[in-house]
């Protein structure tokens, strides 16, 4: 009877439900742009007054600039990719709104998602060595990014390191790597603690309607 109850086993089914893609590489070249779109960012910085607040007043990206050609060309690509990814098959056609970040020493983003988009990311142009700052609590997670389950009360079964479960995923970037993630996801942004300012331009992936958008 055990032999057949060995053969007649059933085995579980594995489904990974309302799963959340998020994407993470670092963009070839930037060695060469990243001083320049650096210089950029910092002119801009300071001739604006709350250049990052003011993000929908102007778009970094569309700038008649070389780097930020190629800045823009990646972007597309990645999100060419994530889409892909994703299990997107049609054709589609996005807008991207570009602002540029410059976190001075203890500069740092409360918790907050974007809203109206459908994909948000973040390319790291700057991101300051923290191993030498002064920290002063433990708490503190300098220069980092943590993004947050978007599951309401999911965390009541959170488990380190289920990816499934786990409320919070925590990453230090590093100078030319890019981020892409759904825009609902809230996340923050740890202080930098760094003499030296964290630089990075950050963006709206803006999807234009089509009929195909429609699921079947």
């Amino acid at each position: 009877m055990a032999k057949n109850q060995n053969k007649n086993t059933v085995k579980p089914k594995f489904l990974d439900l309302w799963p959340t893609q998020f994407m993470e590489m670092s963009l070839p070249g930037h060695e060469t742009a990243n001083s320049v779109i650096a210089d950029i960012v910092l002119s801009n910085n300071a001739s604006q007054e709350n250049m990052t607040e003011n993000y929908v007043a102007q778009n970094i990206l569309n700038m008649d600039h070389p780097a930020m050609y190629w800045l823009k060309q990646c972007l597309d690509r990645a999100i060419y990719d994530y889409a892909s990814q994703s299990g997107i098959n049609y054709e589609l056609k996005w807008s991207i709104q570009g602002w540029g970040n410059v976190n001075m020493k203890g500069d740092y983003h409360n918790l907050h998602n974007h809203p109206h988009s459908w994909l948000s990311g973040t390319y790291y142009i700057n991101v300051p060595d923290q191993s030498d700052a002064e920290i002063y609590r433990s708490d503190l997670n300098p220069a980092s990014i943590s993004f947050f389950d978007p599951r309401p009360q999911a965390n009541m079964n959170s488990i380190k390191g289920d990816k499934q479960v786990d409320p919070e995923h925590r990453v230090l970037p590093k100078s030319g790597d890019l981020l892409l993630w759904p825009a609902f996801i809230h996340h923050l942004v740890h202080p930098n603690m760094s003499d030296f300012p964290r630089i990075s331009i950050s963006f709206n992936v803006i999807v234009k309607w089509d009929n195909n958008l429609i699921p079947n």
